[in-house]
């Protein structure tokens, strides 16, 4: 894993002290580099460039409770610093155990999770925590760069993942972007289209009365195209919705997805494609 990187931005037409962390320097380094990165990121968060960021986060977002799971202290101090600069109350666990108990015993409005833990790893935390409470918000933080894990932690329940190096402005804007949503099972509770009904709290569907054993993304699919029942679809916007990548991974995930779940429901063409668009929910 890498730590701690500087770089400079042009703002206004003066450069910006600090944008980017994590990108270049080994994770071995002397105290004075990171303590050279903890006060640049401080400057950074604390918003001290008014043409960037007129007006700070906490007052215009509901501020919240966060949990970071992280065993690197350095790492977990930097992100725990940017989000209480923001107004978040931030709690800290450093272990898989110890992240799991913490998230089960109390009421986080979002949990930012790494996958490479001691005693437990980020995966089965994500899978326990996600059994338990399917209406926790979980941001997966991590180095793993492969797309597959990626996407293995967002078919679990993860609502986000965001990979080291990471730019923290772009951290606080998903963590925003995240806390706006209301949470799975938040608001209501079913959702019934035609012979279609999902429980949005229990993450079930039924067919026509005939209970329907769907993944957890055929479900968030499902719901998504049923929300917009009769509308088009776009792959770009299912994969932000349901698998919450802002890119396209060039990969048929959304199409295979949509094979998968016709043949679990009554009619195969009440999931329509639309040519060169995506896919439309037909009710009858």
């Amino acid at each position: 894993m890498a730590v701690a990187g500087r770089g400079k931005r042009q703002l206004g037409g003066q450069p910006h002290p600090f944008v980017q962390i994590f990108p270049t320097i080994p994770y071995k380094t002397s105290g004075s580099v990171v303590e050279s990165v903890v006060q640049a990121t401080h400057a950074f968060v604390t918003r001290r460039d008014a043409d960037m960021f007129p007006l700070s986060p906490r007052e215009v977002l509901a501020v919240g409770r966060v949990l970071v799971v992280e065993d690197d202290d350095r790492v977990a101090r930097l992100v725990s610093r940017a989000l209480q600069e923001d107004g978040y109350t931030v709690d800290r666990a450093a272990t898989g155990p110890a992240g799991l108990g913490a998230a089960l015993a109390n009421d986080f409005d979002l949990v930012l999770l790494d996958l490479m833990l001691p005693g437990m790893g980020g995966t089965q935390v994500l899978e326990r925590l996600v059994e338990a409470r399917p209406e926790q918000r979980v941001l997966v933080l991590s180095a793993v760069p492969e797309i597959g894990a990626r996407v293995a932690c967002l078919d679990a329940g993860a609502v986000d993942f965001v990979g080291k190096p990471f730019v923290v402005a772009e951290l606080l804007a998903r963590v925003h972007a995240r806390m706006r949503v209301p949470a799975p099972g938040a608001a209501r509770r079913w959702l019934t289209v035609g012979p279609v009904t999902l429980d949005l709290r229990q993450r079930r569907a039924t067919v026509a009365g005939r209970r329907v054993e769907l993944s957890l993304r055929e479900f968030l699919l499902l719901q998504h195209l049923m929300y917009r029942v009769g509308q088009a679809c776009s792959r770009t916007e299912i994969l932000a919705d349901v698998w919450g990548l802002m890119f396209d991974p060039g990969s048929n995930v959304v199409d295979v997805c949509v094979r998968r779940l016709r043949s679990k429901l009554d009619n195969s063409d009440r999931v329509e494609t639309v040519r060169n668009v995506g896919y439309r929910f037909v009710a009858d």
